[in-house]
C-alpha cells in the first residue's frame, strides 16, 4: 500500500513541477538558460522536486529504502520543507498572485495539495520513535544554503524569486529580518512536528497495551 500511495503522489508531484516549468518557459522574459536557472531558484520548485524524487525512490527502490531515503528524520525534514512552502504561499504570496487556468491548478498543487499529501504520508509512515529534537539543526542546512544562494546570485543577476528577499527593493537589513523570521518559524514548526510525532508514538503504545 505504501508503494502505491507513493506512486500516486510521485505522479502528482512530477506533473506539477514539469507543468510549471513549461508554463514559465512559455511566459519567459529571459533566455531559456536563464529562465531555467530562475525556475530552479524557487524554493517551491526545489522542494516539490525533492518531494517527487522522495516518492519515486519509495516506488522504485523499496528494497534499498532504508539506505536511500529511510534514514530517521528524512521524511520529517521533507514534510517541514514542503509545509513551509505552503505556509509562506498562503500567508504571504497568495494575495499578490492571482493565476488563472492551468497556472492556477499547478499553483494549488505545488502550494496546497502536495503539502497536505506529504503531511498525510508523514502521519502514516514516519518512524516517529526515531526522530529527535537534535536533528532540527541538520534540517535547517537546506533552507540556509538556499538563502545564501538566492542572495549571492541576486547580487549580480538582480533576480530574486520572492519579494521578501528582494534586496533591491527592501534593502539587505529588511531581507535579513524577513529571512530570520522565516528561520524562526521553520525551527518552531520543526519542534512541533517532532513533538506531534512523539505524541503519536505514545498513543500507539498506549493502544497496544490496551489491546494486550
Amino acid at each position: 500500500m505504501k508503494q502505491k500511495i507513493a506512486a500516486v503522489f510521485a505522479l502528482i508531484g512530477w506533473f506539477a513541477v514539469i507543468a510549471q516549468y513549461f508554463l514559465m518557459v512559455e511566459n519567459r522574459v529571459a533566455s531559456l538558460p536563464e529562465t531555467t536557472i530562475r525556475f530552479f531558484s524557487f524554493f517551491t520548485i526545489l522542494t516539490n522536486s525533492l518531494v517527487a524524487f522522495y516518492f519515486t525512490c519509495i516506488v522504485f527502490y523499496k528494497n534499498q529504502e532504508t539506505k536511500l531515503i529511510g534514514k530517521p528524520g528524512t521524511l520529517s525534514a521533507i514534510t517541514i520543507y514542503i509545509l513551509m512552502v505552503g505556509l509562506v504561499y498562503q500567508f504571504v504570496l497568495r494575495q499578490i498572485w492571482h493565476p488563472e487556468g492551468l497556472q492556477k491548478i499547478v499553483d494549488e498543487l505545488l502550494h496546497s495539495v502536495i503539502p497536505i499529501l506529504v503531511l498525510v504520508f508523514w502521519y502514516l509512515y514516519e518512524s516517529n520513535h526515531s526522530i529527535k529534537y537534535s536533528q532540527i539543526l541538520k534540517w535547517t542546512i537546506y533552507p540556509l544554503i538556499y538563502l545564501v544562494y538566492v542572495l549571492v546570485r541576486g547580487s549580480f543577476s538582480n533576480f530574486y524569486p520572492y519579494p521578501f528577499v528582494n534586496v533591491t527593493t527592501l534593502g539587505i537589513n529588511n531581507v535579513l529580518i524577513n529571512s530570520g523570521t522565516l528561520v524562526v518559524i521553520f525551527i518552531l514548526m520543526s519542534v512541533l512536528i517532532v513533538f506531534i510525532g512523539k505524541l503519536i508514538i505514545k498513543r500507539k503504545c498506549i493502544g497496544c497495551i490496551k489491546k494486550d
